[in-house]
């Protein structure tokens, strides 16, 4: 069996991470690595992702010249906005590669319909397929609730509660969630350049998938507040500031509440969590003790490369293609 060719545009903790667990699949090769940092270029990448040996590829700031080679998969792993992400995936579209893209609001992009709607158009001429995924949008708060729900004969409502312990997680992520804030701080940036991209996302998908006509997507948006001092590898956090972020994402239908998210993502959240309660026939509660978002990113990423290669062209979503798994 031929192996299929990969090339890693971004090699952030996230692409590194992703990079990682690529390279240890036999059947996966990579020719070839993007990254406009100048402390990466040049370098193997196999020493960037910490392995004791390189693996013949050196990263190029190059994006267009790397996309010339003959790949079956590109694995996009840059930024969570879209609208930043669309120019990369538009020139990797038109290089004619498949894309699997940790870009959160690719996951399925019902807030940005007019992007999407490019992208999709694009893909399908240029006869490629598009994938937004990662462990959350991606998996926790989508993926697994709709695979439970396989067991069930109806189902009336769908409620998700995840608890992330950001203390073990990258510095990005930690800043991301207003870490070592003031809650003035965050209160201004809330929403902004503090959130957790993909809640929303998130609610679309399972109401997309259930065929629910949803009429309304809420988000609601707090501080999560140190009762006590707490600290990480990053971060100092004294009392009264903020330690992460709790969100909601609310589904509903002719006034009626049929999904709801909750994440709570903190450096003090303790023993991760989650959990899904099903109401229907019959109800299920399901519950999962932390995963590990980064490795889980990366793994959830991976596992779906041979899924998208032999998907249909066009940008599709997790429920579209089959369900994945280790190798």
């Amino acid at each position: 069996m031929a192996k299929i060719r990969v090339i890693q545009f971004g090699l952030g903790p996230i692409g590194a991470g992703v990079a990682r667990v690529i390279a240890t699949r036999p059947d996966f090769q990579f020719v070839g690595a993007i990254d406009i940092d100048p402390n990466k270029v040049g370098k193997d990448i196999g020493q960037l992702i910490g392995l004791e040996h390189d693996l013949g590829v050196k990263v190029s700031d190059d994006a267009a010249k790397v996309l010339k080679k003959k790949a079956d998969v590109v694995m996009h792993c840059t930024v969570s906005s879209l609208a930043k992400a669309e120019p990369q995936l538009t020139m990797i579209i038109k290089a004619g590669k498949n894309i699997v893209s940790t870009c959160e609001e690719l996951s399925i992009p019902w807030g940005q319909k007019a992007i999407a709607k490019r992208l999709d158009t694009l893909a399908k001429k240029h006869k490629v397929s598009v994938l937004g995924t990662g462990i959350n949008p991606g998996f926790m708060m989508d993926t697994l609730p709709l695979t439970l729900t396989g067991v069930c004969q109806e189902v009336k409502s769908v409620r998700v509660n995840r608890v992330v312990d950001a203390s073990k997680r990258r510095r990005p992520l930690q800043a991301k969630i207003g870490t070592g804030m003031t809650v003035e701080e965050f209160k201004r940036k809330a929403g902004k350049e503090i959130r957790h991209v993909g809640l929303t996302e998130s609610v679309a998908l399972i109401a997309r998938t259930l065929r629910w006509k949803i009429d309304k997507i809420e988000e609601t948006i707090a501080p999560v507040v140190a009762q006590a001092p707490c600290k990480t590898e990053y971060f100092d956090v004294v009392p009264g500031y903020v330690t992460g972020v709790e969100q909601y994402g609310y589904g509903y239908c002719n006034g009626e509440k049929l999904i709801e998210l909750h994440l709570k993502m903190c450096v003090d959240a303790g023993e991760g969590v989650d959990e899904v309660w099903l109401e229907g026939k019959p109800s299920i509660h399901s519950v999962v003790r932390g995963v590990h978002g980064d490795l889980s990113t990366a793994a959830v990423a991976a596992n779906c490369i041979r899924r998208i290669v032999a998907a249909s062209p066009g940008v599709v979503t997790m429920a579209d293609i089959p369900m994945i798994s280790v190798g």
